[in-house]
């Protein structure tokens, strides 16, 4: 059998454990088996098990979550495949409160039998916590839904498309780059589908169907003459969609120095621009340091959005119970509770949001049974709420739940993670060449780079994909080496204008880590281009002495 025959009709290719950490995201499977369900009465029957068999053991609240966690990756390079493989984790977590204590179990065995061992011994587990605690978890309060389901919209099933056809997608992709002089380019595409069953004491049996894609490329230039070398990343976003992402629509892309995307993708096109540009940037002209306005676009700002304002608005990293993953918060209560602490500009409007169609972090219910919304985090600047779950919500006066609550898989304890945070576009009519117009001396920042930021989530230093220098109200080249330098409060209260909802896109993390042990998550953040005047840039290049 010839290798691509293989490919397509297995979809498991000869190097699949060679991806790092493959492990991880369970069990190899035969792609057929991905697209094999579970009747949710039978989930019903296992969850009430592990329900009845926890409150028989003293639990004065329990949740059972059943989860089936799918996972493909379709990974290429130049003209090779390097690895196909598709993963399943299937299994049940039961968290119960016993004494006033959290407890939690998990198993593999999904049966009724196994299910209620594991709800005996998460119950003594919150029992033994019970011992140690100091209070009992106050739980806001929580309607049962009855039997409810949520599914993302999707148009295509990633997992129904033929492996042939992504690595076609694929393998095409860097020919482009190769054909257009790209010395190393590579590629993947990255599927996942969670299929998550909740029910608790409340009341709640809520199935849902929760599906993400990422495709992306990395091309790679170098010139020998300066012995020096650039990449280009692609500029496609991790969405919350099925496979029609990687259809392009007209009406979805924005037309700019390079092409920028909305709900749909055009990989071809995209690196046959990244292959001209990660040539360009080799020859770039290197920046001066100095102050600038910046212009950046969503497919930059996404990233400065997450971890200047979602990670320090996560209520645990306020109040100090989380410190993983660059530390704790410098917004603290009392800033919160002052009613004026002017976080940015009055253009600076944020909400979390796990509702918004496309997005990574969109659900119909949390992870304990929380329907999903949409609140202001910063309103016209100033601080006025963080994210908060159902242990967390009296803390900050609230009465229920704002339905952030995420566990990465079915064998780890859910707790409360970043929705969707989101920059809202602004309210004056304005594009992004209206905003360009009116500077004298900036930088226009496209797609994201590296990053650093402390303990506080204060200050912090961020780079990006390209680079380009604005003079008098045009763009007059391309530079290098750039990267901008700031403290979170003085950088959000630079910015001056919000291009408006026409170009309002998103960006995100597909693998977003917090805790200990570290868990992952995917987190979508929305904005429109915006303009942050007078901040510092330093050149990357440059060294001391």
């Amino acid at each position: 059998m010839r290798r691509r025959d293989f490919i397509y009709l297995t979809g498991i290719g000869a190097g699949a454990m060679a991806l790092p950490s493959l492990n991880s995201y369970g069990n190899t499977i035969d792609v057929q088996r991905a697209l094999e369900g579970i009747d949710v009465s039978l989930k019903k029957q296992l969850a009430d098990a592990g329900l009845n068999t926890a409150k028989s053991a003293g639990a004065s609240y329990a949740d059972v979550r059943i989860g089936r966690y799918l996972n493909q990756f379709v990974i290429t390079r130049e003209n090779r495949v390097i690895n196909v493989a598709n993963t399943e984790s299937f299994g049940v977590g039961i968290r119960v409160i016993a004494n006033g204590c959290w407890g939690f179990a998990a198993t593999n065995e999904v049966t009724k039998e196994g299910i209620a061992k594991a709800a005996q011994r998460a119950v003594a587990v919150a029992k033994a916590n019970a011992k140690l605690g100091s209070a009992p978890v106050q739980l806001a309060p929580q309607k049962g839904y009855g039997e409810v389901s949520w599914k993302t919209p999707i148009e295509k099933n990633a997992f129904e498309v033929p492996i042939k056809d992504k690595v076609d997608l694929l393998l095409g992709t860097n020919a482009v780059a190769m054909n257009g002089g790209a010395n190393f380019v590579n590629s993947m595409i990255f599927a996942v589908n969670e299929q998550k069953y909740f029910a608790s004491t409340d009341g709640s049996y809520i199935d849902q169907d929760v599906h993400r894609l990422y495709p992306t490329f990395t091309v790679t230039k170098i010139d020998a003459a300066s012995n020096s070398f650039e990449t280009r990343r692609s500029l496609s976003s991790p969405v919350g969609m099925g496979y029609e992402y990687l259809t392009p629509l007209a009406d979805q892309k924005i037309s700019s120095i390079t092409p920028l995307y909305k709900q749909r993708y055009d990989m071809l096109e995209d690196v046959k621009f990244a292959t001209t540009q990660a040539a360009e940037k080799v020859k770039s002209k290197s920046v001066e340091p100095g102050k600038y306005d910046l212009v950046l676009d969503p497919s930059h700002l996404w990233l400065t959005i997450h971890e200047s304002v979602g990670h320090p608005t996560e209520l645990d990293r306020v109040l100090g119970y989380e410190a993983n993953f660059a530390g704790t918060s410098f917004l603290t209560l009392d800033k919160w509770k002052s009613g004026n602490f002017a976080f940015g500009s009055k253009n600076v409007n944020i909400v979390g949001d796990k509702t918004q169609v496309g997005s990574l972090g969109a659900v119909g219910y949390d992870d304990e049974g929380v329907a999903c919304k949409k609140w202001d985090i910063i309103k016209d600047g100033i601080l006025v709420n963080y994210q908060a779950i159902r242990d967390q919500a009296h803390i900050i006066g609230l009465k229920e739940s704002q339905g952030c609550c995420y566990a990465q898989s079915w064998q780890d304890v859910q707790f409360q993670r970043m929705p969707n945070v989101s920059l809202q576009p602004g309210k004056t009519p304005m594009a992004v060449n209206d905003m360009i117009k009116n500077v004298e001396k900036g930088i226009y920042i496209i797609g994201d780079g590296s990053f650093s930021i402390d303990q506080q989530r204060y200050n912090f230093q961020f780079g990006g994909q390209l680079y380009y220098e604005i003079k008098n109200g045009k763009i007059v080249g391309m530079l290098n080496d750039v990267a901008y330098q700031a403290n979170t409060r003085e950088f959000w209260n630079s910015c001056v204008a919000v291009c408006d909802e026409r170009d309002y896109r998103l960006g995100g993390s597909f693998n977003d880590g917090k805790g200990q042990p570290s868990q992952s998550s995917a987190v979508s953040h929305g904005s429109s281009t915006a303009r942050f005047n007078g901040v510092n840039v330093i050149n990357t290049k440059r060294k001391i002495g």
